[in-house]
């Protein structure tokens, strides 16, 4: 039988096809600290203690997975996010940092707001509600996806959390969104944003395991999405209503221009900790041109 550090190390040699140093060294921790349930540290410390034969086993079959360029997430089966660890698997896609960037954002913009009433469009494993209800207590939250096998995914995590927030099947391009006009404070989305051409640039791991239907949009569309839900959030938001989203890059001036062409207000574009532009935040005034409510 192999000790803690054997087996680290045999981890570390059997993924190096496929990842390098230090991001196998990285990802050898998380995978056994997952499996026998320690930290880092506690890994460290006990690094002479003997694993037995079902560990062992249960880690070749995690490792087979790896040298399939399957993500580490899938593979636990779990992803942290903003502080909240969240069952995911192929059917949603894993929580990005920069995402966690995007709900720090509106947590700040709205931490001294009571009774909020927020609706999440395009949810996947519902992390991005998850942690604004963690954080904000709102009155009210939706997440909204068109795939069942999400929605079971982020239903789940819900109930891990205890928050009662009201999932919704339906499809964004479709007039079925079971919302009631102008009850919404924020409509935050991290939609498909990646251009079909940018496939080639995209590792295994993700082109090959994470959702298609979530990742690309065509390349003669690149706004798509945002054209459309910034249609929705016309009748959905409140007046003084904020809309979110998470961005291509070369598609922030684009997004900026097209929601001021819909009448949004003080469109901003948000940059990351890299200094992208990743991130748009627009207000609704509700009164169109003619001094009407929409």
């Amino acid at each position: 039988m192999k000790k803690i550090q054997d087996l680290i190390n045999h981890i570390r040699t059997a993924i190096a096809e496929v990842y390098e140093e230090p991001e196998a060294s990285a990802i050898a921790f998380s995978l056994l600290g997952h499996v026998l349930k320690l930290s880092r540290l506690e890994l460290s410390m006990q690094r002479f203690d003997v694993v037995d034969h079902e560990t062992e086993a249960k880690v070749e079959k995690m490792i087979a997975r790896l040298l399939q360029h399957e993500p580490l997430q899938y593979v636990l089966g779990t992803a942290h996010f903003f502080g909240l660890e969240l069952t995911v698997n192929s059917a949603v896609l894993i929580p990005r940092p920069e995402t966690e960037e995007l709900v720090n954002h509106i947590v700040k913009a709205h931490q001294h707001e009571p009774d909020l009433h927020i609706l999440d469009i395009g949810t996947g494993s519902g992390c991005i509600p998850l942690a604004l209800a963690e954080v904000l207590n709102p009155a009210k939250v939706y997440g909204m996806d068109i795939s069942e096998k999400a929605l079971e995914v982020a239903h789940g995590n819900a109930l891990k959390y205890g928050q009662p927030i009201e999932w919704l099947q339906a499809d964004i391009f479709e007039d079925n969104i079971p919302v009631k006009k102008r009850t919404l404070d924020i409509i935050v989305s991290n939609p498909p944003y990646v251009l079909e051409k940018e496939k080639a640039q995209m590792r295994r791991n993700v082109l090959d395991h994470e959702p298609h239907l979530a990742l690309f949009v065509p390349d003669t569309d690149a706004l798509r999405y945002y054209n459309r839900i910034a249609d929705v959030g016309r009748k959905l938001l409140k007046p003084g209503g904020r809309l979110y989203f998470e961005i291509n890059e070369q598609f922030a001036a684009l997004t900026v221009e097209m929601l001021e062409e819909k009448q949004y207000q003080q469109v901003t574009p948000i940059q990351d900790l890299f200094g992208k532009d990743r991130f748009v935040e627009a207000r609704w005034p509700g009164v169109g041109n003619e001094g009407k409510t929409l």
